[in-house]
């Protein structure tokens, strides 16, 4: 089984349609949550995950709609925030806020949370990744760094697909992964039973820049796009 795995696209439509365009052929999709944030496009980008029907979970920023409220001493974030609030019809807010914080799936095999696993809004970097993040799953898909990688440990992988819409790893190219679990039931050989695939696409970058100005965003949105930072 193939299984596409994004995270925090972050309202980038640009990012996230090279994103589809450039994935082959896969039987599921998955998205670790930050649909919304930031870039200009979250009624879009909500739209194109409803379209898919991916299973996707509630990152932090997707949180500030289910919750009303917005960030504070981060002007980017909360400029982004006050966009989607504005931009979102009452349909497409109300599939954010019924985003759930974690979810299983593939018969147990596949486990898909936005930061921790226990620990909300805390980010997991590479070095912090060990098999005691996982419990029955075979693969654990984290996002909110916004950094690509992933490692195999004898319980299993801990991946993170990198950020669709605002990588921050130092290449500005859009970031997702591709999945393949192996038929049958999983012995625990994380080795033989998944293999993972990080991937990057460019897509315009300077398309999206001009987007952030005529929204009326913050110009360090756009900035910091092409640093992929």
């Amino acid at each position: 089984m193939r299984v596409g795995v994004i995270s925090d696209v972050h309202a980038n439509r640009v990012a996230l349609d090279a994103v589809f365009e450039d994935m082959p052929d896969v039987d599921a999709l998955v998205c670790a949550g930050d649909v919304i944030g930031y870039n200009p496009w979250p009624a879009a980008c909500v739209d194109a995950l409803r379209e898919r029907d991916v299973p996707t979970v509630m990152g932090n920023h997707d949180r500030k709609i289910a919750t009303g409220s917005n960030f504070h001493g981060n002007g980017m974030a909360s400029a982004g925030i006050t966009h989607a609030k504005r931009e979102l019809t009452d349909d497409q807010a109300e599939w954010v806020r019924g985003l759930p914080r974690e979810r299983v799936l593939f018969d147990g095999r596949l486990k898909v949370v936005h930061d921790h696993p226990t620990r909300r809004d805390h980010y997991t970097y590479p070095e912090q990744f060990s098999g005691d993040l996982l419990e029955e799953e075979d693969v654990l898909v984290l996002g909110h760094t916004h950094v690509q990688a992933h490692e195999t440990f004898p319980e299993g992988v801990v991946l993170n697909p990198g950020s669709v819409g605002q990588p921050r790893d130092g290449d500005p190219r859009a970031a997702y992964a591709l999945v393949e679990l192996a038929d049958g039931d999983a012995d625990k050989d994380a080795d033989a039973d998944v293999t993972v695939e990080e991937r990057r696409v460019e897509y315009d970058i300077e398309a999206v820049a001009d987007a952030v100005r005529n929204a009326g965003l913050p110009e360090s949105t756009a900035s910091r796009l092409r640093e992929g930072r």
